[in-house]
């Protein structure tokens, strides 16, 4: 049988999220990247979140992603149950790449 929130406690897991989104942003924000929210089903605990910035051309964008993002989404909030993400790789490599500190970021050589 599914449980069915009420509405006072869909709107506490979204503001829950969106603190702690809001808390995690720094530390991307910090290399040169950023976390974006896209949505997140508040029944099924599903998040989907979007890095940007230099996080387009960041070796380990999967790793931040599932050992740094959904560990803490999923150990703080225990109804999020996954964590669906994504890079934007609209932004042009070279602008992505100086955008961060370099330290992670894959040399290509042309």
């Amino acid at each position: 049988m599914e449980t069915v929130l009420t509405e006072e406690v869909r709107l506490d897991r979204e503001r829950e999220l969106e603190s702690l989104i809001e808390m995690i942003r720094p530390a991307v924000q910090s290399d040169g990247g950023d976390l974006v929210l896209q949505s997140a089903d508040v029944e099924t605990g599903i998040v989907k979140v979007t890095l940007v910035g230099s996080c387009s051309s960041c070796a380990i964008s999967e790793t931040t992603l599932k050992a740094g993002i959904e560990r803490i989404l999923t150990s703080r909030l225990p109804w999020v149950t996954a964590v669906v993400g994504d890079v934007d790789e609209s932004i042009d490599y070279e602008d992505s790449y100086a955008m961060g500190r370099g330290g992670y970021v894959p040399r290509i050589d042309v």
